[in-house]
């Protein structure tokens, strides 16, 4: 099944006042640019602007494939959070193009994430050709650009690049003749780069060629800024029931990763901090490669921790390596010491220390044998870990390499769950968890479980 990123932005001058909207459809595997589209709408809402965006986004990528998966990433907080089914609805005019919108996949198919307007460029851009169009009482065009993408080159548009109603299909990154003859810089290859490295790949305002924002851009930034902090301000009022007042700023994002298989996963032998410290076997270093290439798929992975033992040091090594990220080494994400039973299968530390074993799976205070750690300690070691990390990741999506228990603890923290719950979630080598941390205290888990794909 293929799969898509979808970009999309809208815009006001005015608010309401003109507007566009861009949009542009990604091959999620590679980052190459497919379809772009931009239209000039009139007078309408920035936020209407932003859903005609995300409807035109969505279009346009079943137009590629209608049975394909679809990642939507865009600036607006409230188109995210809406669509999500997080927030209610309450604008008229919104209403009926959200319920378009969430028509175009079958549900379950199309996944929302907010992302920084910083890092929403390319989908900015199109809506702002579309407002200057619109300006010059024009529609908007594939010749149209305003900005280059990069500083050293055009904004990868070729004379061939084929326009059907509104949108415009491109060939592969970096194919298309630039200004002059020379190369045009490729568009989807440095939205991938992007993706791969969590950093601009867009010059600041001003530099080498990049547009220069005028006074009037950024008053209409400020006035979409206020637009935007008025609608969240009423969508927090008509929340959901079951759902506490949405926070504004962007959560801290902990994908978690267990590493992949040592020599003891398969023989399901106690493998903590006290034993033998194993590494990767060679089936858990093709793990962490499969892990390593769906994750540069995604696109959102901003720094990479790890805790301090081998198996999960060389993991993150093998990820951050196709990311291009460094390895940060975080000693509260070590598993558990499971003191005299290191090494030993379930069914052998039954034989050997029946008791023990049997207040162990009654108690979380409960040690094991030889003075190993207890789930309780190791759980506010973990709540520890994770206040510090939220705290020096707000806003961020960060992935920490661990181990069974401590993700486990994760997610029962996240979800209030008792102690006993670790003893219920399977967890296997190499699968990816998520927990999103929100300024108001509030969390949200996601469970991705692919290791049946990294087989």
């Amino acid at each position: 099944m293929r799969e898509f990123v979808v970009e999309a932005d809208g815009g006001s001058r005015g608010n309401p006042g003109p507007a566009g909207y861009g949009a542009v459809v990604l091959d999620a595997a590679t980052g190459e640019s497919l379809v772009e589209a931009a239209e000039y709408l009139g007078v309408v809402t920035n936020n209407v602007a932003e859903y005609r965006g995300l409807l035109a986004g969505l279009r346009a990528a079943r137009e590629l494939d209608p049975d394909a998966r679809v990642q939507v990433r865009m600036d607006s907080k409230l188109v995210v959070e809406q669509m999500s089914g997080r927030w209610k609805i309450k604008h008229p005019d919104m209403k009926p193009l959200a319920t378009e919108a969430a028509r175009v996949f079958p549900p379950g198919r199309v996944t929302y994430e907010w992302i920084p307007r910083a890092n929403n460029k390319h989908a900015d851009r199109l809506a702002n050709e579309a407002m200057d169009a619109g300006a010059r009482g024009e529609q908007w065009s594939p010749g149209d650009s305003t900005a280059e993408l990069d500083a050293g080159g055009g904004a990868g548009r070729g004379a061939g690049a084929a326009r059907t109603g509104g949108a415009r299909k491109t060939g592969p990154a970096g194919a298309d003749p630039g200004a002059g003859g020379t190369a045009g810089a490729a568009v989807g290859g440095r939205v991938a780069q992007a993706a791969r490295t969590g950093a601009e790949s867009v010059p600041s305002p001003g530099a080498d060629g990049a547009r220069t924002d005028t006074t009037a851009d950024a008053d209409a930034r400020a006035q979409d800024a206020d637009a935007d902090a008025a609608d969240v301000r009423a969508a927090k009022t008509v929340a959901s029931p079951g759902w506490g007042p949405p926070d504004m700023g962007a959560p801290a994002t902990f994908v978690l990763l267990r590493h992949g298989e040592t020599p003891l996963t398969p023989q399901k032998r106690f493998s903590g901090s006290g034993g033998s410290d194993p590494s990767l076997s060679s089936v858990g270093r093709e793990q962490a490669e499969r892990v390593a290439a769906s994750l540069a798929r995604r696109g959102t992975i901003q720094a990479v921790v790890a805790s301090p033992l081998a198996r999960t040091r060389e993991t993150a090594g093998i990820v951050a390596a196709r990311l291009g990220l460094e390895v940060t080494v975080e000693e509260g994400l070590r598993e558990t010491d499971f003191g005299a039973w290191e090494g030993l299968t379930f069914g052998e530390v039954r034989e050997r220390y029946p008791a023990d074993l049997d207040a162990w799976l009654s108690s979380p205070d409960a040690r094991p044998t030889g003075g190993g750690e207890s789930f309780a300690t190791t759980g506010a070691r973990v709540a520890a870990t994770r206040d510090k990390l939220v705290s020096a990741h707000a806003g961020r999506t960060v992935l920490l390499v661990s181990h069974v228990t401590p993700i486990k603890t994760f997610l029962r923290l996240a979800l209030g769950a008792p102690p006993e719950s670790l003893f219920r979630m399977e967890l296997s080598a190499a699968s990816l968890s998520a927990v999103a941390y929100y300024a108001d205290g509030g969390a949200s888990v996601r469970l991705f479980n692919e290791t049946s794909h990294l087989r």
